[in-house]
Protein backbone atom coordinates (compact mmCIF):
# COMPACT_ATOMS: atom_id res chain seq x y z
CA UNK A 1 0.00 0.00 0.00
CA UNK A 2 1.35 3.30 -0.93
CA UNK A 3 0.96 6.53 0.94
CA UNK A 4 -0.03 9.92 0.23
CA UNK A 5 0.78 13.07 2.36
CA UNK A 6 -0.94 16.33 1.45
CA UNK A 7 1.04 18.98 3.11
CA UNK A 8 -0.17 22.44 3.29
CA UNK A 9 2.95 24.60 3.14
CA UNK A 10 1.93 28.28 3.86
CA UNK A 11 1.19 31.05 1.61
CA UNK A 12 4.52 32.04 0.74
CA UNK A 13 7.04 32.49 3.85
CA UNK A 14 8.91 29.32 4.46
CA UNK A 15 9.00 29.79 8.05
CA UNK A 16 4.73 29.71 7.60
CA UNK A 17 5.33 25.78 7.77
CA UNK A 18 4.03 24.44 11.34
CA UNK A 19 6.35 21.71 13.04
CA UNK A 20 3.52 18.88 11.84
CA UNK A 21 4.43 19.78 8.20
CA UNK A 22 7.88 19.88 8.86
CA UNK A 23 7.83 16.30 10.41
CA UNK A 24 5.41 15.09 7.11
CA UNK A 25 8.11 16.26 5.07
CA UNK A 26 10.67 14.39 6.71
CA UNK A 27 8.52 11.08 6.35
CA UNK A 28 8.28 11.39 2.58
CA UNK A 29 10.44 9.08 -0.16
CA UNK A 30 9.19 11.19 -2.76
CA UNK A 31 7.42 14.67 -3.48
CA UNK A 32 5.10 15.40 -6.53
CA UNK A 33 5.40 18.84 -8.35
CA UNK A 34 3.10 20.52 -10.80
CA UNK A 35 5.19 22.65 -13.38
CA UNK A 36 2.57 25.56 -13.99
CA UNK A 37 5.43 26.93 -16.69
CA UNK A 38 7.97 29.56 -16.65
CA UNK A 39 6.44 32.41 -15.21
CA UNK A 40 5.60 30.35 -11.68
CA UNK A 41 9.12 28.85 -11.46
CA UNK A 42 9.29 30.65 -8.08
CA UNK A 43 6.65 28.69 -6.86
CA UNK A 44 8.45 25.56 -7.65
CA UNK A 45 11.32 27.19 -6.15
CA UNK A 46 10.34 27.83 -2.62
CA UNK A 47 9.01 24.10 -2.47
CA UNK A 48 12.97 22.93 -3.70
CA UNK A 49 14.29 25.27 -1.15
CA UNK A 50 11.76 23.75 1.61
CA UNK A 51 12.32 20.66 0.59
CA UNK A 52 16.39 21.18 0.48
CA UNK A 53 16.20 22.55 4.47
CA UNK A 54 13.74 19.64 5.33
CA UNK A 55 13.60 16.63 3.46
CA UNK A 56 15.61 13.52 4.14
CA UNK A 57 18.79 12.41 2.57
CA UNK A 58 18.14 10.43 -1.02
CA UNK A 59 14.50 11.37 -1.53
CA UNK A 60 13.16 12.22 -4.91
CA UNK A 61 11.45 14.55 -6.84
CA UNK A 62 8.53 14.08 -9.51
CA UNK A 63 7.69 16.60 -11.56
CA UNK A 64 4.62 16.20 -14.08
CA UNK A 65 3.06 19.35 -16.40
CA UNK A 66 0.25 21.01 -14.80
CA UNK A 67 -2.69 20.91 -17.39
CA UNK A 68 -3.14 24.58 -19.43
CA UNK A 69 -7.00 25.47 -19.02
CA UNK A 70 -9.02 28.86 -19.73
CA UNK A 71 -8.82 31.56 -17.44
CA UNK A 72 -11.95 33.23 -18.65
CA UNK A 73 -14.33 30.30 -19.95
CA UNK A 74 -18.06 30.38 -20.79
CA UNK A 75 -19.21 27.45 -18.88
CA UNK A 76 -16.77 28.04 -15.91
CA UNK A 77 -18.08 24.45 -14.23
CA UNK A 78 -17.37 22.87 -17.44
CA UNK A 79 -14.01 23.94 -18.14
CA UNK A 80 -12.98 23.68 -14.31
CA UNK A 81 -14.20 19.70 -13.86
CA UNK A 82 -12.50 19.79 -17.32
CA UNK A 83 -9.00 20.67 -16.06
CA UNK A 84 -9.27 18.62 -12.73
CA UNK A 85 -10.01 15.30 -14.78
CA UNK A 86 -6.77 16.19 -16.54
CA UNK A 87 -4.43 17.32 -13.82
CA UNK A 88 -6.12 13.85 -11.55
CA UNK A 89 -4.70 12.02 -14.90
CA UNK A 90 -1.06 13.84 -14.39
CA UNK A 91 -1.28 13.02 -10.33
CA UNK A 92 -2.36 9.48 -11.28
CA UNK A 93 0.90 8.72 -13.51
CA UNK A 94 3.29 10.24 -10.64
CA UNK A 95 1.71 7.83 -7.76
CA UNK A 96 2.15 4.99 -9.81
CA UNK A 97 5.60 5.88 -9.93
CA UNK A 98 5.86 4.83 -6.36
CA UNK A 99 7.14 2.12 -4.88
CA UNK A 100 5.66 -0.59 -2.97
CA UNK A 101 5.85 0.65 0.81
CA UNK A 102 7.25 4.60 -0.51
CA UNK A 103 5.53 7.36 0.94
CA UNK A 104 4.82 9.95 -1.80
CA UNK A 105 3.82 14.03 -0.90
CA UNK A 106 2.03 17.53 -2.24
CA UNK A 107 3.38 20.47 -0.99
CA UNK A 108 0.02 22.41 -1.28
CA UNK A 109 0.36 26.00 -0.99
CA UNK A 110 -1.40 27.56 1.73
CA UNK A 111 -4.19 24.90 3.19
CA UNK A 112 -4.87 22.61 1.24
CA UNK A 113 -8.48 22.49 2.30
CA UNK A 114 -9.41 26.05 1.12
CA UNK A 115 -9.19 26.62 -2.91
CA UNK A 116 -7.46 23.82 -3.85
CA UNK A 117 -7.97 21.01 -5.99
CA UNK A 118 -5.27 18.06 -4.49
CA UNK A 119 -7.84 16.58 -1.99
CA UNK A 120 -10.91 16.08 -4.62
CA UNK A 121 -8.53 14.61 -7.03
CA UNK A 122 -7.03 12.16 -4.65
CA UNK A 123 -10.70 11.34 -4.25
CA UNK A 124 -11.48 11.59 -7.68
CA UNK A 125 -8.67 8.77 -8.44
CA UNK A 126 -10.06 6.53 -5.25
CA UNK A 127 -12.89 6.12 -7.13
CA UNK A 128 -11.25 5.27 -9.91
CA UNK A 129 -9.48 2.54 -8.19
CA UNK A 130 -6.13 3.40 -8.00
CA UNK A 131 -5.47 2.44 -4.10
CA UNK A 132 -3.36 4.30 -1.63
CA UNK A 133 -3.67 5.90 1.56
CA UNK A 134 -3.64 9.35 2.06
CA UNK A 135 -3.17 11.68 5.21
CA UNK A 136 -3.55 15.54 4.65
CA UNK A 137 -1.56 18.40 6.91
CA UNK A 138 -2.92 21.79 7.61
CA UNK A 139 -0.98 24.97 6.95
CA UNK A 140 -1.55 28.51 7.25
CA UNK A 141 -3.52 30.31 4.56
CA UNK A 142 -3.18 33.02 3.08
CA UNK A 143 -6.67 34.27 4.39
CA UNK A 144 -4.55 33.89 7.88
CA UNK A 145 -1.10 35.55 6.43
CA UNK A 146 -3.73 38.47 5.36
CA UNK A 147 -5.05 39.04 8.42
CA UNK A 148 -2.26 38.76 10.42
CA UNK A 149 -0.34 41.32 8.19
CA UNK A 150 -2.89 43.99 8.40
CA UNK A 151 -3.00 43.16 12.41
CA UNK A 152 -6.96 42.61 12.24
CA UNK A 153 -9.47 40.06 12.92
CA UNK A 154 -11.28 38.52 10.44
CA UNK A 155 -14.74 38.65 12.17
CA UNK A 156 -16.25 41.48 14.30
CA UNK A 157 -17.52 40.41 18.21
CA UNK A 158 -20.64 38.19 17.43
CA UNK A 159 -20.43 38.86 14.13
CA UNK A 160 -19.91 36.47 11.32
CA UNK A 161 -17.69 36.29 8.02
CA UNK A 162 -17.58 34.72 4.57
CA UNK A 163 -15.10 33.79 1.95
CA UNK A 164 -15.94 33.51 -1.62
CA UNK A 165 -14.28 33.94 -4.60
CA UNK A 166 -13.73 36.65 -7.06
CA UNK A 167 -16.09 35.38 -9.78
CA UNK A 168 -19.09 35.28 -6.70
CA UNK A 169 -18.42 38.55 -5.61
CA UNK A 170 -18.96 40.05 -9.04
CA UNK A 171 -22.12 37.84 -9.09
CA UNK A 172 -23.60 38.72 -5.84
CA UNK A 173 -22.22 41.47 -4.23
CA UNK A 174 -21.64 42.00 -0.46
CA UNK A 175 -24.18 39.67 0.75
CA UNK A 176 -27.11 40.25 3.52
CA UNK A 177 -26.25 40.21 6.67
CA UNK A 178 -22.88 39.54 6.54
CA UNK A 179 -20.27 42.96 6.89
CA UNK A 180 -17.21 40.48 6.68
CA UNK A 181 -16.09 39.19 3.43
CA UNK A 182 -12.59 37.60 2.29
CA UNK A 183 -12.14 37.22 -1.30
CA UNK A 184 -9.83 35.06 -2.99
CA UNK A 185 -9.56 33.94 -6.69
CA UNK A 186 -10.19 37.76 -8.18
CA UNK A 187 -8.30 38.56 -11.72
CA UNK A 188 -10.27 41.49 -11.90
CA UNK A 189 -11.23 42.95 -8.36
CA UNK A 190 -13.57 45.73 -8.64
CA UNK A 191 -13.14 47.65 -5.64
CA UNK A 192 -14.96 50.80 -6.22
CA UNK A 193 -18.20 49.07 -6.67
CA UNK A 194 -18.16 49.52 -3.04
CA UNK A 195 -18.10 52.30 -1.28
CA UNK A 196 -19.75 51.64 1.54
CA UNK A 197 -16.64 49.31 2.83
CA UNK A 198 -13.14 49.25 3.33
CA UNK A 199 -10.65 47.14 1.62
CA UNK A 200 -7.58 45.17 3.47
CA UNK A 201 -5.77 44.18 0.54
CA UNK A 202 -2.47 41.70 -0.30
CA UNK A 203 -0.44 40.15 -2.91
CA UNK A 204 2.52 37.59 -3.10
CA UNK A 205 1.82 36.97 0.70
CA UNK A 206 4.66 36.47 3.04
CA UNK A 207 7.03 35.88 0.13
CA UNK A 208 9.69 38.91 -0.62
CA UNK A 209 7.19 40.30 -2.85
CA UNK A 210 4.88 40.87 -1.02
CA UNK A 211 2.16 43.74 -1.46
CA UNK A 212 -0.12 45.46 0.71
CA UNK A 213 -2.92 48.33 0.70
CA UNK A 214 -5.55 49.29 3.38
CA UNK A 215 -8.42 51.96 2.99
CA UNK A 216 -11.96 52.87 2.07
CA UNK A 217 -12.65 50.96 -0.77
CA UNK A 218 -13.36 53.33 -3.45
CA UNK A 219 -10.39 55.59 -2.62
CA UNK A 220 -7.60 53.20 -2.57
CA UNK A 221 -8.84 51.16 -5.52
CA UNK A 222 -7.18 52.87 -8.32
CA UNK A 223 -3.74 52.62 -6.60
CA UNK A 224 -4.62 48.65 -6.13
CA UNK A 225 -5.19 48.26 -9.67
CA UNK A 226 -2.42 50.41 -10.89
CA UNK A 227 0.02 48.04 -8.41
CA UNK A 228 -1.50 45.11 -9.52
CA UNK A 229 -1.10 45.51 -13.12
CA UNK A 230 2.54 46.47 -12.49
CA UNK A 231 3.28 43.29 -10.46
CA UNK A 232 1.38 41.02 -12.91
CA UNK A 233 3.78 42.39 -15.67
CA UNK A 234 6.60 42.12 -14.14
CA UNK A 235 6.31 39.02 -12.58
CA UNK A 236 4.11 37.45 -15.48
CA UNK A 237 1.38 36.37 -12.68
CA UNK A 238 -0.37 37.29 -9.41
CA UNK A 239 -1.88 35.72 -6.46
CA UNK A 240 -3.59 38.17 -4.40
CA UNK A 241 -6.34 38.02 -1.26
CA UNK A 242 -8.31 40.70 0.39
CA UNK A 243 -10.72 41.41 3.04
CA UNK A 244 -13.83 43.98 2.29
CA UNK A 245 -15.08 45.40 5.79
CA UNK A 246 -18.48 47.23 5.33
CA UNK A 247 -18.41 50.32 7.81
Amino acid sequence: MRDILVIGIGAGDPDYLTLQAVKAIGRADVFFLLDKGEEKDSLIALRRRILAEHARAGHRVAVGQDPARDRTPADYTGTIADWRARRADVCASLIAGLADGETGAFLVWGDPSLYDSTIGILDDLLSRGLEFRHEVIPGISSVSALAAQHRIGLNRVGRPFQVTTGRRLAENGIPEGVDDVVVMLDANPDLARYPEADVYWGAYLGTDDELLAAGPAAEVAGKIAQVRTEARTRHGWIMDTYLLRRR
